[in-house]
């Protein structure tokens, strides 16, 4: 029974370590490059709607929201950055 008790408050031990851990060296380039990415998709779409329509051409409009989820996931990230 103890056993247990003392496998409870390691994992809490555990846990409170990692909540006051940096982040990963490539977290924050990670972070920064969907939000890039993201953007560099919009305007990409933007200057070439008049004639290629890249980067992707089957896609046509929908490329703004393909871009606006690479932005979205990089701010879903920020809450985590330390």
């Amino acid at each position: 029974m103890s056993n247990s008790k003392s496998t409870s408050v390691d994992r809490a031990n555990a846990a409170e370590l990692r909540k006051d851990a940096p982040n990963p060296v490539w977290f924050k380039p990670l972070m920064f490059g969907f939000m890039l990415l993201g953007l560099i998709w919009i305007v990409l779409y933007y200057v070439t709607s008049g004639g290629a329509e890249l980067p992707i051409p089957q896609l046509g409009q929908a490329n703004i929201f393909v871009g606006f989820g690479l932005v979205l996931v990089g701010f879903m990230m920020t809450p985590w950055w330390k």
